[in-house]
């Protein structure tokens, strides 16, 4: 009879976290603007976070773009790799990282048929005090066609 195996211990991770990511884009390093807006928005309450690049898709989306998004069981912000771009202004990166970060700090509401809605009066009302918010609103308007197949 061989020797048994010993199994090793450790915590595990939520499946998101045991992937490696890296905010360290060709353009943009996700992390410094991160702390930044943490720093000025946020005094800095918003810790434990992970802010990465999303994974590179085989093919564009076709009809709806997604530039951002949060998954508050694991702490982790993925901002869509196609915004690693020169073209993109890091004023409007930073309004798409703000966007995602304010899902962590406004809680969401049940509207009267039980659907969750987390982008709530108040979210808009939070959003609006990014100090490009008008002017990002309308770069995304005038240039969503690029990042659509």
């Amino acid at each position: 009879m061989g020797k048994r195996k010993r199994k090793l211990s450790f915590k595990r991770l939520p499946a998101q976290r045991q992937l490696l990511f890296s905010p360290e884009g060709e353009y943009f390093d996700l992390k410094t603007l991160f702390d930044k807006l943490n720093a000025e928005y946020f005094s800095n309450a918003l810790r434990g976070y992970t802010i990465t690049w999303g994974r590179k898709r085989k093919h564009p989306p076709k009809e709806y773009f997604v530039f951002g998004t949060i998954q508050e069981e694991d702490k982790m912000i993925r901002i869509h790799p196609l915004l690693d771009a020169p073209f993109v202004p890091t004023w409007f990166l930073e309004y798409v990282i703000y966007h995602e970060m304010l899902h962590a700090v406004v809680p969401e509401e049940i509207d009267d048929y039980g659907r969750r809605r987390v982008h709530t009066r108040e979210f808009y009302r939070r959003e609006r005090q990014f100090h490009c918010y008008h002017r990002a609103r309308r770069w995304e308007d005038d240039n969503l066609d690029r990042f659509l197949l």
